[in-house]
């Protein structure tokens, strides 16, 4: 359930777009922007919001565009991150302080990174979850690089045509695709067999998972509703055009204070490499200010949910050095 004293209002971040954005905490202490990832809302960081401003900090969390009470561009080509981070820079703006905190989970995770490496001038410190960061490499696109480690059939290629994924998506009840999704704890990639859809390639049943209510499946199934999945799905269909806008900054480093946080059951911790960059070293040469790299034992995707205790201690414990 929505934590008490959240405060909600809509700030216009781009010409044409305004952002629902949830808040709680003293107005003047620290903000901390907390950015969610696929499929989810300002509502996923619901308990780290109830801890931050239990701290005195102000925790702002925004809906991105294209999900929940946010506004939904038609194009597809408005959800690059550079739209993104766009977004989060206006918003910050409108916080009124000079810096900010920040977490991001997922895709919030991946635009976080790229807010740090654009406008490192904005952010105090970070903690992401889930998602490393990878500079952007010349020797060929994200999907590429997907198509040659898990080929054709991972989900990331199946999201690419538009209308396909909707289509798949709009065969299952509603309840069921969040409980199914948020519950799913395969540690491996998600590769969609040939007929099967996506949800068919989950590992999970529909059973409610032990830390959601029937509260909280609700909140998802009233936002989805009325946006609908395209939004979301739209920023998988800019991953290239991403790569192709990067160019510049091809092989730089994110040099904000950095902690990583993710669950040893996450399906990005176990996609081919991944534990070896961090292992090895690569993931902190090039983001040479990584404080920590916290890896949470049995514990999957949606782990600001999962464990909410134990992942707003790092986050409350880690800004607070700041």
């Amino acid at each position: 359930m929505e934590p008490e004293g959240v405060r909600h209002r809509t700030v216009e971040v781009a010409c044409g777009v305004r952002l629902h954005v949830a808040e709680t905490g003293p107005e003047d202490g620290p903000a901390v922007l907390l950015v969610h990832g696929f499929p989810d809302l300002w509502y996923g960081w619901r308990h780290q919001m109830a801890a931050l401003a239990a701290r005195g900090f102000r925790a702002v969390a925004p809906d991105l565009r294209g999900y929940g009470d946010s506004d939904v561009p038609p194009a597809a080509d408005c959800y690059t991150t550079f739209h993104l981070v766009g977004d989060l820079v206006a918003l910050i703006a409108d916080i009124g302080q000079p810096q900010v905190f920040v977490a991001g989970h997922d895709w919030g995770a991946l635009v976080a990174w790229h807010l740090c490496l654009l406008r490192p001038d904005l952010v105090r410190a970070l903690v992401n979850l889930s998602v490393v960061y990878h500079p952007r490499r010349s020797e060929g696109s994200p999907l590429q690089a997907v198509r040659a480690l898990c080929g054709e059939d991972h989900y990331m290629c199946r999201f690419q045509d538009p209308g396909v994924a909707e289509a798949e998506f709009a065969l299952y009840d509603m309840r069921y695709k969040f409980k199914a999704v948020l519950g799913m704890r395969k540690p491996d990639p998600i590769i969609l067999s040939k007929g099967k859809t996506f949800f068919e390639s989950l590992d999970s049943d529909g059973t409610l998972p032990a830390w959601l209510s029937e509260e909280d499946i609700s909140y998802y199934v009233d936002k989805f509703e009325k946006t609908g999945f395209t939004g979301g799905l739209n920023f998988y269909r800019c991953m290239d055009l991403n790569w192709e806008l990067s160019a510049p900054w091809t092989g730089a480093p994110i040099k904000v204070a950095t902690k990583f946080i993710v669950g040893n059951l996450d399906l990005t911790y176990n996609t081919p490499g991944v534990k070896e960059y961090i292992d090895k070293g690569v993931f902190k040469a090039f983001v040479p200010n990584l404080e920590d790299v916290v890896i949470l034992e049995g514990v999957g995707h949606f782990l600001n949910q999962e464990k909410p205790n134990e992942v707003s201690e790092h986050i409350c414990e880690f800004f607070s050095k700041f």
